[in-house]
């Protein structure tokens, strides 16, 4: 390799031996370099510049050789980008010294099915969709279903009876549905959901339901779960949810949307987290979190709305200035019955607001203080 640009183009070098095994039948007597051979070179370059070191050729569109590649020949190969794949569509052009030897405009792709290392082991009853790459030494159970272009990373595991969408990550060590850390399971078939585009990092473990709960554990779409992260049982985790490095769901937790929940905090069972609530690390949350609030704190305390995170998801302005007027009725006030009415009452006609108050009107484990 010479040159690298990702997405656009790739140049490399490639020195035609006297002993390379093709030339004994091409031609006895008359080696010649196949034009088959030398559109696979311009493929496997075409793979450094596409990062997929197996893509295939899979069409020619226009091939034109100029002249024979003879043995002792330096070829100086070059692919660019027409379309970004897959297919990709790619133009190669091969030089010897001054000498144009040939041009070939092409496309490749990887393999249609599944890519599993041979290493790993896959069981025969697990459903691996289009674009699925598993690495060496993963497991993937016989009840597991892997959506269109997921990865799963080496030493990975990925048991019980699990979904995961489209476009997931799972990095290496993590544990997929493996039975639950609950000591009233006794195998019942639970199961456990994720949507399409999350990221599983390293050491995450995640849990399937249990018939305690109900039976299925449910993460959305669009969530990163950060190093040695815990989803236990019956969780209910929404999209665009971050737990970060350390951070544990105790069974039956819902996390709402764009929830954040910081590193080493811990949340209790069968509590809720609202809509865009950040627990700040090391909290311990026992009480429900309201939406679009801040708490921190053993046990932990509500510390104000989480501004930063309503701007970043592109809260208007007058939707924060009513939210922060609910805030001040319905925490900073009298008592909590008289607070939702007043709240309601005021500002009920802002959606988010209403949100808020619906969420601590329906809480069973109250909120937090």
């Amino acid at each position: 390799m010479l040159e690298v640009e990702p997405g656009k183009r790739a140049v490399g070098v490639k020195r035609v031996s006297a002993n390379e095994p093709y030339f004994a039948g091409h031609f006895p007597g008359v080696p010649v370099l196949p034009g088959v051979m030398l559109c696979e070179a311009l493929v496997q370059l075409g793979g450094r510049l596409a990062e997929d070191e197996d893509l295939r050729l899979v069409a020619v569109d226009k091939a034109r050789f100029r002249r024979p590649v003879l043995p002792g020949d330096t070829l100086r190969l070059e692919v660019t980008c027409s379309a970004a794949g897959p297919p990709w569509r790619l133009r190669g052009v091969a030089t010897a010294g001054a000498s144009l030897v040939a041009e070939v405009e092409f496309a490749a792709a990887p393999p249609a099915g599944a890519r599993v290392h041979p290493t790993a082991v896959v069981s025969s009853g697990a459903e691996l969709d289009t674009g699925v790459v598993v690495e060496a030494y993963a497991v993937v159970g016989p009840h597991v279903r892997v959506g269109r272009d997921s990865w799963i990373g080496p030493h990975a595991v990925v048991t019980g009876r699990t979904t995961i969408g489209a476009g997931c990550r799972i990095f290496q060590f993590a544990s997929v549905g493996a039975p639950p850390q609950d000591l009233k399971y006794r195998g019942e078939p639970s199961t456990l959901e994720m949507g399409d585009g999350n990221i599983v990092r390293e050491f995450v473990s995640i849990s399937p339901g249990t018939a305690g709960g109900s039976m299925q554990t449910r993460i959305g779409n669009g969530c990163l779960l950060m190093v040695s992260a815990h989803v236990a049982h019956d969780c209910r985790v929404g999209d665009r949810v971050i737990l970060a490095n350390g951070a544990a769901l105790g069974g039956h937790v819902e996390a709402h949307d764009y929830a954040i929940v910081g590193g080493l905090a811990g949340v209790h069972q069968y509590v809720r987290i609202g809509e865009s609530a950040l627990c700040a690390a090391g909290a311990m949350v026992s009480m429900d979190v309201p939406p679009f609030c801040m708490v921190a704190g053993d046990r932990a305390r509500l510390h104000g709305l989480n501004l930063v995170g309503l701007r970043r998801r592109g809260f208007t302005a007058g939707a924060i200035t009513a939210l922060k007027r609910a805030y001040r009725l319905l925490f900073q006030g009298g008592g909590r019955r008289e607070a939702l009415v007043r709240a309601r009452a005021a500002l009920g006609q802002v959606p988010e607001v209403a949100r808020l108050v619906d969420f601590v009107a329906a809480s069973q484990r109250g909120v937090c203080r």
